[in-house]
C-alpha cells in the first residue's frame, strides 16, 4: 500500500496547491492513500468546517491536526459529523471529536491513523506515550496498516515515540515545526519514522508566515500580526510503502516539491 503523508498545510497558498496537485499527484505516484495536518490551513491558524470540506473535496482522504485546531468556534460541532478529521487523541476527555480513525481503502486492507500531540514545550495535557498503547491495543487484530501523526516540538519526543512504536506502528511521522527533517528511515522492527514532515506553504516564509512581523517580534518582544506569505508554494511530507498483511513498512523517503515562481 503507497501512501502519502503531507505536512502542515498553511493557509490558503497551501489549500491552493493542493486542490491543483492531489488528483495528479494519485496517478503520478500510484497513491491509494492520501493524509495531510491540516490545523494551520485556514489562514496560518486553526482550520474552519468551510475549507476542510474544500480539502476532502480536492482528494485528501483523512486529515490530522494538533493544538491550532481549537481556534474556530464552529469547527467542534463538525468534527462530531466528520470522521476523517482527527484531534490529538490525548486531549483530556470529555473532548469534542476523535483522535483515531479506522479508513476503508477500495480494494486494499483497512488503515488505522491515530493523532497524537506531544507534551514537551507545548500546553501539558495526557500523556501520548500512554494514550498510543491503549489505542493501539484496541484495535482489532485485522487492521494491520497503523500510522500515527504525532504533533509535537521536540525533536527528542517525536524520536522517543518512533522507538516506542517500532514494530506496532507501520508509520510515525511527527508534524508541527513546519521544517522538513532530512531523517526518513525503516527502524529494526518494520516502522518508517520521519521526525517532521513539512509543511505545504509558502516557500519564502517563516515557517509559512511573512518574515518581517516574526523578525520584529523577536527583537522587540512585543506582539505582532502574523500574515500567511505569498509566493512560490512547497509540497512537503513523506512517501512511504507498508505491508498489507504485516502492517511493516518496506519503504520511506521524503517527498517535495516546489509549485510558482523560481
Amino acid at each position: 500500500m503507497r501512501i502519502l503523508f503531507l505536512g502542515d498545510i498553511v493557509g490558503r497558498p497551501g489549500r491552493t496547491a493542493l486542490a491543483r496537485r492531489v488528483g495528479d499527484l494519485r496517478r503520478e505516484l500510484d497513491l491509494d492513500l492520501v493524509l495531510a495536518n491540516a490545523e494551520n490551513a485556514s489562514g496560518g491558524l486553526g482550520l474552519s468546517p468551510k475549507n476542510a470540506r474544500e480539502l476532502f473535496a480536492c482528494g485528501l482522504d483523512l486529515l490530522t491536526s494538533g493544538n491550532h485546531i481549537w481556534k474556530f468556534r464552529d469547527l467542534p460541532e463538525y468534527m462530531e459529523t466528520e470522521p476523517r478529521l482527527l484531534r490529538p487523541a490525548n486531549y483530556p476527555e470529555p473532548c469534542p471529536g476523535r483522535g483515531l480513525a479506522v479508513i476503508e481503502v477500495k480494494g486494499k486492507a483497512p488503515v488505522a491513523v491515530l493523532n497524537l500531540q506531544g507534551r514537551s514545550f507545548m500546553q501539558p495535557i495526557d500523556c501520548p506515550f500512554r494514550a498510543a498503547d491503549r489505542l493501539l491495543a484496541g484495535l482489532a487484530d485485522g487492521v494491520a496498516v497503523r500510522i500515527v501523526d504525532f504533533h509535537a516540538e521536540a525533536s527528542s519526543e517525536k524520536t522517543a515515540m518512533a522507538w516506542f512504536l517500532d514494530g506496532r506502528a507501520g508509520a510515525v511521522l511527527g508534524t508541527h515545526t513546519h521544517v522538513q527533517t532530512s531523517d526518513a528511515r525503516l527502524l529494526p522492527k518494520g516502522s518508517a519514522a520521519m521526525t517532521d514532515l513539512g509543511m505545504c506553504g509558502p516557500r519564502d516564509s517563516c515557517l509559512g508566515m511573512t518574515p518581517g512581523p516574526i523578525i520584529r517580534r523577536f527583537i522587540s518582544g512585543r506582539p505582532e500580526r502574523f500574515e500567511v506569505a505569498g509566493g512560490a508554494v512547497v509540497l512537503q511530507g513523506a512517501l512511504f510503502d507498508i505491508d498489507e498483511s504485516s502492517g511493516r513498512a518496506r519503504f520511506i523517503s521524503a517527498f517535495r516539491e516546489t509549485h510558482g515562481e523560481p
